[in-house]
């Protein structure tokens, strides 16, 4: 849906991504990947799914790779959303 794509866009996240998620609710840390899903929904699929219930809170995270005076200049993209997954902030 159209929300999920703004998310996804103002995150700088692209489908297929690999991404770090840190359930900040129960502690656990796991790698996945970006799917595109329904308008709103940031859902965790597959073996991962096991590690997160409805409602806890994630951060989302990715990585690239820099060249020293890249690093410099780079700065990094933060979206924040509310209990409906709607972007509030960064």
């Amino acid at each position: 849906g159209d929300v999920y794509k703004r998310q996804i866009e103002e995150s700088g996240l692209m489908v297929w991504e690999k991404v770090l998620v840190s359930d900040i609710t129960n502690g656990a840390r796991f790698e996945t990947y970006v799917v595109e899903g329904g308008a709103g929904v940031v859902e965790v699929n597959g073996a991962a799914a096991k590690l997160v219930e409805e409602g806890d809170r994630l951060i989302i995270m990715a990585f690239g790779l820099f060249s020293g005076e890249e690093a410099e200049k780079h700065r990094p993209t933060v979206v924040v959303v509310d209990e409906e997954n709607r972007i509030t902030g960064g």
